[in-house]
């Protein structure tokens, strides 16, 4: 994830380097920049005598308050105002105002296909029952913004809006056009900004495509024709078409502020969602504190209240500890491919074939008549630099006169320039069509509209290379892409997805789950130029990859559970969606990766989610309120801080004399981590599970544990009763010797009918690496 314009190019929404603002506290203090003063749960005196004592100094100091989930405000403030307010009574923490950015049909159908158990379940297995179909749930999305004329969004045959929503579809600058309905519920936008040089859109319609795609990914309607310019072809529908949308447009042209994002939570929270939704946040490494975490905090609150949180795990795979949005209360989302590929051939000499990848609209005939030449012969300069850079085909490294009229083949290793900027030397040289070697970008369908190009693996760029270095005039064709479906091996680990350990928090396995988020068909705002191929209206449908979009995924499938299970807690959701997921591929083989290598919990989490078994998980665990607050004692907050933060803390409460990392482990979560493992040394945790299935069931556990490592679980029965819904047990492991690298299982309770897998990872000692 080294060459950010080139995922910019064909993941329009994977992650830019995050702006934090902590790296520009001398502006701050001169420009008065934003902070956001964050007073958890406290009460509206503190925050009001707060408030006007800064607006009597300065009349437009406050940018946006908080008052419904939580307490707080972001204000323009000199960095000597922030300190002094810290300091204040009932404030929690004061932090500039970060920017964060987006983690940017078929694939619902390979979800089900996938899928062990076949439960009715409304829009993806074709049933009529309103619930499976996430009737009145209510997807809140913190995005870009939405097309609200999308086809995806229209609200033929939806009952009324359901009379608990109390939000609003705030007026703005195109209120005449921008409308809601009984499906886009709400629309709000916010434009408060530190940087006044950055124009206002004062309107909560989708500018960049991103947010659109999003929502019509978690719930929007079937379309039956829908396609990519003929590609991808069929009908695009949302997971749960019967929910209804409110867009909360936290994301301006400089980025999403932390500031918008707390305040769009805290208006959620007020308008009556049922699950959130966000496909944005930091960059691997700089993940912020709880105290400081615009997502993290409001998700907290979001949660205290009944709010499933769904977020992306990032684009900066596949190095390891990548992965963001951590927090215990957050539902951790990781990217897939699915089992369609785009195909883009190329046809050499002797009519051989190699299967390419990307999206291409190629004109060229079928047949190898047009002169193919690679990079390096086609160098500008006489040196080896000018032959490393020809190779690469990076800007001003080619001779026009050797590459005009020729099909040239390019190296993509560098990672100094974007694949976009090759496209171009190639093209302002004369070239007639592109090849691109890269093994990560055949496996994203890139696109290159017109042009002629596709992407081919190191291996098959090999036999190009053999068959260039055989003839004296070696010639080659590239072909129209065409779709190929039932595609193997699917899924595949997408390799820009963020990958764990969690950063900092060694006793907490992220991600939770992975979702489809390669080359993924969904609605896109129909003025949009810059997406339109040449001589073309603009798409209504786009194809884009990232985390951000299996994040709607996960969304989706959380909005059909809340409907079946109105009364479940975010917890047992997510547990269900967990404790359900597949671990195999449509080869009946283990996930692996674009490597080849079998996926770990780092990847994948507790697996692929199942969108009809999530329904039924027969058992969950639910982490409650406390688990969370035990939590926060573990990674450095003391009772006084915790009160702050939360006004459901009991009067008794304390934090645990033995808090610490190692205590996280204990946390009732639907995975187990456990880290300074110590040779000989038996390590425990307990975990609770509620039964949501049949009233009267037996489950009996089984182990999958890798060599070297013992684990038992104690009973190894559990017996549900009537009166017995609740029972737990205890998981020892003894590594018979130090672990040399991280060690992966799993724990699964199965009854015949159910069956429940919690995954389990056992790390190195941390102490004496």
């Amino acid at each position: 994830m080294k060459d950010i314009a080139l995922l910019f190019f064909f993941c329009f929404c994977l992650v830019l380097v995050s702006l934090l603002r902590e790296a520009n506290a001398v502006s701050q203090e001169k420009n008065d920049g934003v902070y956001i003063v964050y007073m958890g749960a406290a009460d509206s005196n503190h925050q009001a005598e707060l408030m006007s004592s800064l607006i009597r100094r300065k009349k437009d100091a406050v940018v946006h308050s908080y008052s419904n989930g939580f307490s707080g405000f972001a204000a323009r403030l000199s960095e000597a105002e922030a300190k002094a307010i810290a300091q204040r009574p009932g404030v929690v923490s004061v932090f500039p105002d970060p920017i964060l950015q987006l983690h940017t049909t078929r694939s619902w159908d390979f979800l089900q296909y996938q899928t062990d158990v076949v439960i009715n379940a409304g829009s993806i297995s074709g049933s009529d029952n309103s619930s499976a179909k996430g009737a009145d749930t209510i997807i809140g999305i913190l995005d870009t913004g939405i097309w609200p004329e999308s086809e995806s969004f229209n609200d033929n045959d939806m009952s009324e809006v359901p009379s608990r929503w109390k939000g609003t579809c705030m007026e703005s600058h195109d209120s005449s056009s921008f409308k809601c309905n009984k499906k886009l519920v709400g629309a709000r936008f916010y434009d408060g900004s530190g940087d006044r040089s950055i124009r206002p859109f004062s309107t909560a319609r989708d500018q960049n495509g991103h947010g659109t795609h999003v929502a019509s990914t978690a719930a929007g309607n079937p379309i039956s024709g829908a396609s990519y310019y003929g590609l991808a072809s069929g009908t695009a529908k949302g997971g749960s078409p019967g929910s209804r949308i409110a867009m909360y447009r936290v994301c301006m042209s400089d980025g999403c502020r932390g500031s918008a994002i707390m305040k769009a939570f805290d208006d959620a929270i007020a308008d009556g969602v049922d699950v959130l939704s966000l496909s944005l946040g930091s960059s691997s490494g700089l993940e912020p504190a709880f105290s400081s975490d615009p997502i993290a905090i409001g998700a907290f609150h979001a949660v205290e209240k009944g709010i499933l949180v769904a977020c992306s795990a990032g684009n900066d795979g596949p190095d390891a500890g990548s992965v963001v949005n951590v927090a215990p209360w957050i539902l951790t989302v990781a990217a897939t491919t699915i089992d369609r590929d785009f195909e883009t051939d190329i046809v050499l000499g002797g009519n051989k074939s190699i299967k390419g990848g990307g999206i291409s609209f190629s004109n060229l005939t079928n047949s190898p008549v047009y002169p193919l030449i690679s990079g390096d012969l086609a160098k500008s300069g006489d040196d080896d630099l000018s032959e490393k850079n020809a190779r690469s085909c990076n800007p001003d490294s080619l001779d026009g006169k050797k590459v005009k009229g020729k099909i040239v083949l390019c190296d993509n290793h560098d990672g100094e320039y974007s694949l976009s900027m090759k496209v171009e030397e190639v093209r302002s040289k004369g070239g007639i069509g592109f090849i691109v070697v890269d093994d990560n970008a055949r496996t994203v369908a890139p696109k290159f509209k017109s042009f002629p190009a596709a992407v081919v693996t190191e291996k098959d760029s090999n036999e190009i290379l053999s068959y260039i270095n055989s003839t004296k005039n070696p010639v080659a064709s590239v072909l129209p892409t065409v779709s190929i479906t039932k595609y193997k091996p699917a899924p595949v680990v997408a390799y820009f997805s963020s990958r764990g350990p969690a950063y900092n928090t060694h006793n907490l396995l992220k991600p939770d789950i992975t979702a489809p988020g390669v080359a993924i068909l969904a609605a896109w705002p129909a003025n949009d130029t810059r997406e339109a191929v040449a001589g073309q209206e603009p798409p209504l449908f786009n194809i884009i990859s990232g985390t951000s979009m299996s994040c709607p995924h996960v969304s989706g499938i959380a909005a059909i559970v809340k409907a079946q299970n109105p009364s479940w807690s975010p917890s047992a959701i997510k547990s269900a969606i967990m404790t359900t997921a597949i671990q195999t591929n449509n080869l009946k083989a283990p996930i692996t990766t674009v490597s080849g290598s079998v996926a770990t919990p780092y990847d994948i989490g507790a697996g692929e989610a199942s969108p009809s078994a999530a329904l039924n998980p027969g058992l969950v665990y639910e982490t409650n309120t406390a688990d969370y607050l035990e939590f926060l004692c573990s990674v450095g907050y003391n009772k006084s801080k915790i009160k702050l933060i939360s006004n459901t803390v009991p009067d008794d409460f304390s934090c645990p004399t033995d808090s610490s990392s190692e205590s996280v482990s204990q946390m009732n979560y639907p995975s187990i981590a456990v880290s300074n493992t110590k040779e000989n040394e038996i390590t425990k945790v307990t975990r609770t599970v509620t039964n949501v299935g049949q009233e009267d069931a037996t489950y009996t556990a089984s182990i999958k544990a890798p060599a070297g490592l013992e684990v038992q679980v104690i009973p190894i029965k559990l017996v549900f009763t009537n009166n017995s819904k609740k029972l737990s047990y205890e998981v020892s492991f003894k590594a018979s010797s130090k672990p040399k690298e991280d060690l992966f299982g799993s724990i699964t309770w199965t009854n015949g009918k159910y069956k429940v897998q919690s995954p389990f990872v056992v790390t190195t000692n941390l102490e004496s690496v």
